[in-house]
């Protein structure tokens, strides 16, 4: 299966009075989706505002990672080299008593796989790396974040849900990443195209659910959201 848009519709660009009659830059709305890692690179197509590489997770990590208790999930948060990045979650797991299992092991490889991935394509060496554990309703309202681009792969939990923005800047419907699912969003900081596809959290606050969130940044971006704090 090769990279797929998604047929989001197109959102009418709005223009604006600043003085004089300006052009608008144009939106982008559309989800590239693809089976292959390659597929997150048309995230620097014309038009595209995230990219979907899905993922089989497999059965054994998912009955290890669903089963560590909420207070043993390693927590992270680091500007390192990607290829710092697997030593770090190890460096996590110690710090919060999880001890060495193959399920770590996926989680530390993984993660520092799809670093390299990010770092490939938005061609840096250093990164920004979040592990966050999430219980409550943080970042649960549809927003783009004031980055460049930003990767996110959901762990354990309910992932990333998103859509594309109506002209009032509501999202009347949307989509969500399925657990191990790695997409790329643009930011409001993309050169050239307006932002004009949402995400939020999911709101899982007072259902007993824990979510392990992986975040990576370039380096010099610096925005929150996605991570466990209320937005």
């Amino acid at each position: 299966m090769g990279a797929v848009a998604r047929s989001f519709p197109a959102v009418e660009c709005e223009g604006g009075m600043t003085g004089a009659l300006r052009k608008p830059r144009p939106r982008a709305v559309w989800v590239a989706e693809s089976d292959q890692a390659d597929g997150l690179r048309r995230i620097r197509d014309r038009g595209i505002a995230a990219t979907l590489w899905r993922r089989r997770r497999d059965p054994d990590f998912a009955a290890w990672i669903e089963g560590v208790s909420p207070d043993r999930l390693p927590r992270l948060r680091a500007q390192i080299a990607v290829t710092e990045v697997e030593a770090a979650v190890h460096a996590a797991c110690d710090a919060s008593s999880l001890v060495p299992s193959q399920g770590r092991q996926t989680l530390a490889s993984d993660a520092a796989a799809l670093a390299t991935v990010f770092g490939s394509v938005m061609t840096t060496l250093q990164v920004q790396v979040r592990l966050d554990v999430i219980q409550t309703n943080a970042c649960h309202k549809f927003h783009c974040d004031r980055i460049a681009a930003r990767l996110l792969c959901t762990y354990r939990g309910h992932g990333t849900e998103y859509g594309p923005a109506a002209a009032d800047g509501s999202v009347p419907r949307h989509d969500a990443l399925a657990p191990f699912d790695a997409a790329i969003f643009r930011g409001t900081l993309w050169p050239g195209e307006d932002c004009g596809l949402l995400h939020r959290s999911p709101p899982i606050a007072g259902t007993g659910e824990t979510r392990l969130l992986l975040v990576v940044d370039l380096p010099q971006d610096e925005d929150d959201c996605d991570c466990g704090l209320p937005h």
